[in-house]
């Protein structure tokens, strides 16, 4: 696992396993802060590090867990923070109920394909509903939450705007191309990437939920070629 500072209050963790990106976010509050880990990486040696990354960071351990969409990759916060609650949008939340038991099984064929023990199965507990479009406190500041369908039929980006990061979800990757899952259009897919267009603009740092982190411009480029290919 690769870890890198895109800011004072925002780490990105990312795994050896398809480039998945977690990221550790800081709301200052008096010197102190609220911590939020936002997806996960993927491998049991990367979730059991996720803590002391946290601690070395001087991040507070975290209160709370975000996953941008309902795919089992993006939910394994849980394996490293069992008691930490776990938000995310409606759409995710009706997803999971919809489908009780989906990641885990995901999860399981995984793990048996690659012989990947891990210490403990994946316990997702009560989940937190959150509002998208809305707002997510942490510490003295807040997360904005944007609908990111498509890729699925579910999802949400984060934007923080004080460090102006934004949290893409599966949207916006240099090393996969659009796919369609679970309840995904081409249609909802198309008015994500405008809807994160002016996100994209305003932000220094796109996180994909996959592949190496970009500035504006390089997430420009890679948002039309998106576009010309759904089109």
């Amino acid at each position: 696992m690769r870890a890198v500072a895109l800011h004072a209050d925002v780490l990105v963790a990312s795994s050896a396993i398809w480039q998945t990106n977690c990221t550790i976010v800081r709301g200052p509050v008096d010197e102190e802060g609220e911590t939020f880990v936002i997806d996960s990486p993927v491998l049991p040696d990367e979730l059991d590090a996720l803590g002391t990354l946290v601690e070395q960071a001087g991040f507070p351990l975290p209160s709370g867990l975000l996953t941008t969409h309902g795919d089992w990759d993006h939910l394994l916060g849980r394996l490293a923070f069992p008691g930490v609650s776990l938000g995310c949008a409606e759409s995710t939340a009706a997803r999971m109920q919809a489908s009780p038991g989906e990641a885990q099984r995901e999860l399981r064929a995984f793990d048996a394909g690659l012989y990947v023990e891990r210490p403990r199965p994946l316990m997702l507990g009560s989940i937190q509903t959150l509002p998208v479009p809305g707002r997510c406190g942490i510490g003295d500041y807040e997360l904005e939450l944007h609908p990111a369908d498509g890729h699925t039929g579910d999802g949400m980006a984060v934007w923080i705007p004080w460090a102006r990061v934004l949290v893409a979800g599966d949207y916006l990757s240099t090393v996969e191309p659009p796919e369609l899952g679970a309840g995904g259009s081409v249609a909802a897919y198309l008015a994500t990437l405008e809807r994160l267009r002016l996100l994209v603009q305003s932000a220094e740092h796109i996180v994909p939920g996959h592949g190496p982190v970009m500035d504006s411009e390089r997430a420009l480029v890679v948002l039309e070629e998106n576009v010309a290919t759904l089109t």
